[in-house]
């Protein structure tokens, strides 16, 4: 089986990363700019209590902003990409219960968010699309190693490539134990439908 190079892989990871931070940055700055649209939206979920709802309607996206910053610098690329799972999950969560209990909410997730008509919600495509970002995420806590990160530049190796990571090379070895057992799985069978 060929493996793409880590060259490829590093790459790839770039560009995962940058896109989780876009997402982070994006969804932040449009709950910040209207940080009262934000507790209605967070209301309409119609789970916690007034004094949570404001908690976590100010506090969200901030937190999705210093996510964003962090993954953007690849700053605790893994760390970071674990806490954005841990969020993400959150949302999907919120927005899971909703559909189920029969709200009839927008998830709020990129500003705006509140009641809304029935037939304007939009639970499959919202989930479906915090699924995509959880893909994302959990590229970079299994190959958090990207090129331009200071996770790089700080373990020593230079902003534009990281150095490998003791996980990376764990990783490849499990994968070719793994590929070395199926061929010999497989030739086994064949000795054993000649026999």
């Amino acid at each position: 089986m060929v493996r793409p190079s880590a060259k490829v892989l590093d790459i790839v990871g770039t560009l995962v990363r940058l896109g989780l931070a876009a997402v982070w940055l994006i969804s932040g700055w449009l709950k910040v700019i209207d940080l009262n649209q934000s507790y209605v939206a967070v209301e309409a979920y119609d789970l916690l209590p007034a004094g949570a709802v404001s908690l976590v309607s100010a506090g969200l996206p901030f937190l999705e902003l210093a996510l964003g910053v962090l993954v953007l610098l690849g700053l605790g690329t893994r760390v970071v990409a674990v806490a954005s799972a841990v969020v993400l999950l959150g949302l999907i969560a919120a927005v899971s219960q909703a559909w189920a209990r029969g709200l009839t909410i927008d998830c709020g997730c990129f500003g705006g968010g509140g009641a809304v008509a029935p037939g304007e919600t939009q639970y499959p495509q919202e989930v479906a699309r915090d699924i995509g970002f959880l893909l994302l995420a959990a590229w970079l806590i299994v190959r958090p190693r990207t090129l331009f990160s200071l996770d790089g530049a700080l373990s020593g190796g230079t902003a534009e490539q990281a150095e490998p990571d003791e996980d990376d090379d764990v990783v490849d070895d499990q994968l070719d134990d793994v590929g070395e057992n199926e061929e010999g799985q497989a030739g086994g069978r064949s000795r054993a439908q000649r026999s």
